[in-house]
């Protein structure tokens, strides 16, 4: 029996892998977990059937030419292959010719070694990963409204004791089942539950109010709310004067937010803005929870302080039971940041372009300060970059599926065609590994050890129940061997999570995530370890901001911050939104859960949901295959007809490839501050196939 956590979102449930006769593995729930007590949903409780599957990648593959087919080659042919290729562009192009796009599935250890090798190894600025893709935004507004940024500022512990609770953008219900038993109690203690959200979904079936806003105007909503509060005298004038700055320039602008307004520029109806702001207002505890659908988004950064401005005014900030989170959506897309892997940080969260930090990372890993590259590209810019003439022209990607994942879908595997060289490590046969010119088949998460940060800051530990099959290698072995040939073996001594682990804790030491306190023996003993923890005989902080705020004042800062349009509006040739999501029984890109037969039963095509109204208009019926067109590109899938959708608003989850990819169609258009593309909302039309 072996202790672990399952490897898909952010919740990081507890489980037991148990081995059966012929070494199959079984998932047993950990009812002492304290984050999932218990609980697990579908993709967790058949998580284990990958580690068996028949498409598993077991040899490194080789394409010999850019017309030729892919084919099984030895780990020192692959890896000369991908050295060779490294070693010509940054000779011909320059040192920044060769970027990195990693994972939030891979583990701390692994996100660190891997932002270390581009550092030091590749000495390239350019290294993003797909969490840029998920929770960028309210990073972005956490530090600059708190200083910091932790998804969850508090444990879901502290849910249950909240009055009330308003939830933005998120689907919690069928994303992380598990997370809702803290909901459900919450309930049970008479607090009231708020959802904003487009969909009435199966988490606002069960709320108090939901408010079904038109996607893209989150902002309006929250200077709405704000101004009903401030008009009928909700707020805490004395945690605003003594534990905030910046109030001033948000009263003048919430000013012009009357609830009429605001109905029209959300749809919200404006006795229901009036209720929620009195729910939160009035309540003794209270938090706001953010989720994709309002960080998605070219403005996803002033979303997220929209509704960050609305909390400290109300007082419910930097207590027990109040606050503002983010729900997380990626397995490690915390932690997966924190130490290495964003284009503008370093490990600690320290920033890349600040001295001091660069300093003190250079002393961990024996280099001149000086020959630490400065910030890169964002992940989509990185993308935009690829094939360029000043671009990035030689690409690896770890734990990433470029081709179904990344917004504009088509452009980008044009993008990714038009490389020199692609270099993909994968469990299986991805879109994208198959476009790459070297694919190298990596250990899953029950083969090998690590930690993982989940969305409450808590760090845990998997550990590896079974060895790895066939000529599998872990991504640490491979960063370990590149760097040796690359001429900087000497600062990867080691492909051991275990001590890599050991050199994290020295480079976040200090930081504002600090490990340095956090043992895999603690790890073990405590149920996990709350960041920071600058030593071992620090508690942990399952709370932030109790005391004061991470700014160098400890105070909050208020940001005012304007409502404006999406980036891509309905009009008369695509007259519709379109807003992309997940369902329960499949994750990410479904590389994995496509793969998965019980799943598959479940969620097994994709679909688009449709108001009937909407489909009456347009000659469509139930099950219909349809064509959906954006100015980037069409999707074919089967209509779902609903009368829980907005009638101006199509929903597709984007788990899909091929001309089912609802990424086909996204927009790139970036938030100007966390470079978070607009995925949650664009223009579409709509017609049968």
């Amino acid at each position: 029996m072996t202790p672990t956590h399952c490897p898909y979102c952010a919740l990081q449930c507890g489980m037991n892998l148990a081995e059966e006769a012929g070494g199959r593995l079984t998932v047993e729930a950990r009812p002492d977990f304290p984050t999932n007590k218990g609980g697990l949903c579908q993709k967790g409780w058949t998580a284990a059937d990958l580690l068996s599957h028949p498409d598993r990648l077991l040899t490194p593959l080789v394409r010999g030419s850019k017309d030729s087919t892919l084919r099984p080659a030895t780990w020192d042919a692959a890896l000369d292959r991908v050295t060779a290729a490294i070693q010509a562009s940054q000779a011909t192009y320059g040192l920044d010719s060769v970027g990195i796009f990693g994972g939030g599935g891979l583990t701390n250890e692994k996100a660190y070694w891997l932002g270390k090798f581009a550092r030091v190894a590749l000495r390239t600025p350019h290294i993003d990963y797909n969490g840029r893709f998920c929770m960028a935004s309210e990073a972005a507004a956490g530090l600059k409204a708190f200083g910091i940024d932790r998804g969850l500022p508090f444990p879901l512990e502290d849910i249950p004791g909240a009055e009330a609770i308003l939830l933005i953008g998120g689907n919690p219900a069928e994303t992380m089942p598990p997370i809702m038993q803290y909901f459900e109690r919450q309930r049970e203690n008479g607090g009231a539950l708020i959802v904003a959200d487009p969909r009435r979904t199966a988490t606002a079936e069960i709320a108090t109010l939901h408010l079904q806003l038109s996607p893209g105007t989150d902002l309006a909503l929250a200077n709405g709310l704000l101004h009903v509060a401030a008009a009928d005298g909700l707020l805490d004038q004395e945690f605003i004067a003594s534990r905030t700055t910046g109030w001033e320039s948000v009263r003048r602008i919430i000013a012009s937010f009357w609830p009429d307004r605001v109905e029209r520029i959300t749809g919200v109806p404006s006795t229901q803005i009036i209720k929620a702001a009195h729910l939160l207002g009035e309540a003794g505890t209270a938090m706001a929870l953010t989720a994709r659908g309002a960080g998605q988004q070219s403005k996803g950064t002033d979303n997220t302080l929209a509704f960050i401005n609305l909390m400290l005014a109300l007082g419910k900030a930097g207590k027990p039971h109040c606050g503002y989170g983010c729900i997380t959506g990626q397995g490690n897309g915390q932690g997966g940041r924190e130490h290495g892997q964003k284009a503008d940080q370093l490990p600690g969260y320290r920033k890349i372009d600040n001295p001091a930090h660069r300093a003190h990372i250079a002393g961990v890993w024996g280099v001149e300060e000086s020959t630490l590259p400065g910030v890169g590209r964002s992940a989509y810019e990185l993308l935009e970059s690829l094939g360029q003439e000043n671009g990035v022209r030689a690409l690896m990607v770890m734990a990433s599926n470029l081709a179904v994942s990344a917004p504009r879908a088509l452009h980008v595997q044009e993008q990714l065609r038009s490389l020199d060289f692609l270099c993909v490590s994968d469990i299986f046969l991805s879109e994208t590994a198959k476009l790459a010119d070297v694919v190298l088949p990596i250990a899953q998460w029950a083969e090998e050890d690590g930690t993982m940060t989940n969305l409450e800051g808590r760090v845990i530990r998997r550990q590896a129940a079974k060895s790895r099959p066939g000529e599998v290698w872990t991504d640490a072995m491979i960063v370990t061997a590149l760097a040796e040939r690359l001429g900087a073996g000497r600062y990867f001594p080691t492909a051991e999570p275990a001590q890599i682990f050991e050199e994290l804790r020295l480079a976040s030491a200090g930081g504002a995530a600090d490990y340095s306190g956090i043992t895999y023996e603690r790890i073990a003993a405590e149920n996990g370890v709350f960041w920071p923890c600058p030593s071992e005989t620090h508690p942990g902080t399952p709370r932030l901001f109790l005391d004061k705020f991470a700014h160098e004042d400890g105070r909050a800062k208020f940001h005012a911050v304007h409502h404006r349009t999406a980036a891509e509006e309905p009009d008369d040739d695509f007259p519709l939104y379109l807003t992309t999501g997940r369902v329960m029984a499949q994750y990410q890109s479904g590389t994995q859960t496509r793969r998965i037969d019980a799943l598959l039963k479940i969620a097994p095509e994709p679909f688009a949901e449709i108001h009937p109204a909407l489909a009456q208009r347009f000659g469509i019926a139930d099950n219909d295959a349809i064509v959906l067109t954006t100015r980037r590109g069409e999707a074919r899938m089967k209509a779902r007809l609903t009368p829980t959708i907005r009638q101006d608003t199509i929903f597709a989850p984007f788990h899909w490839g091929g001309e089912a990819c609802a990424n086909n169609l996204t927009n790139p258009a970036l938030d100007p501050t966390s470079k978070m593309p607009e995925f949650k909302v664009c223009a579409v039309r709509i017609e049968r196939a």
